[in-house]
């Protein structure tokens, strides 16, 4: 199983951010309660379709899912699919319980924590899918290390995605974007590009929806949002 080397600079070995915002209500807490240990991902083993769902079948993961509105719908999209949703801003892990609650999906399993090691976790080759949907910027160069977009977590997508597997990447930061295919550039025997012309960026593939995040920076802050996919050779 793939593992970050200490010290290097392109490495990301844990996630940084906020844990948790204003307090819960009471339904969001019963939820937290009650639904998160059914559906947690365990805290120690393996992480695979077996031991989350009892059956093989195609895993995604999504790392740092928000409010969980893209994670629920990709788990309604395909209910003979499974999904690993990783959120350690406990308000997001909230409202994604309410949309597995509401939606009766028995599909979605959820790992409140640094999604780095949850998917560290997950056999190489094991997923068919990663998504990666408007990470925090940091926009700050001497915090570029610590964005998602870094060599040492993108070394372990690629070794995490089974071959024709796809990495899904979505950002409205410009400084992120370039980034990012930066980055990506250095994965060229890894990856390829799914890309046709700029409209394949411009505008939100098929089964892909909306997040609160992405209609706010569109609609709140008039940023452009851009859409990637890249196949795992």
């Amino acid at each position: 199983m793939s593992a970050f080397k200490e010290g290097d600079p392109t490495t990301l070995n844990r996630l940084y951010g906020r844990s948790q915002g204003k307090p819960l209500r009471s339904g969001q807490q019963e939820l937290v309660d009650k639904l998160l240990p059914q559906i947690a991902v365990p805290q120690e083993g393996l992480v695979t379709s077996e031991t989350l769902f009892g059956f093989d079948r195609p895993l995604h993961f999504e790392i740092g899912f928000g409010g969980g509105e893209h994670l629920a719908h990709r788990a309604d999209l395909l209910p003979d699919h499974g999904f690993i949703g990783a959120e350690p801003f406990l308000n997001g892990v909230a409202q994604a319980l309410g949309h597995v609650r509401d939606g009766g999906l028995a599909n979605v399993r959820i790992h409140h924590g640094d999604a780095l090691e949850a998917l560290a976790r997950v056999p190489d080759g094991g997923l068919s899918m990663v998504y990666l949907l408007h990470p925090d910027p940091w926009p700050k160069n001497k915090h570029a290390k610590r964005r998602m977009m870094n060599d040492g977590p993108v070394r372990m997508i690629a070794d995490k995605l089974k071959p024709g597997g796809e990495f899904r990447f979505g950002t409205d930061h410009a400084v992120y974007l370039r980034h990012a295919l930066m980055v990506m550039r250095r994965f060229t025997a890894e990856f390829e590009w799914v890309v046709e012309d700029r409209h394949s960026w411009e505008n939100r593939p098929s089964g892909w929806c909306e997040t609160r995040y992405e209609h706010k920076a569109r609609n709140t802050y008039g940023h452009e949002v851009w859409y990637f996919r890249f196949r795992r050779k």
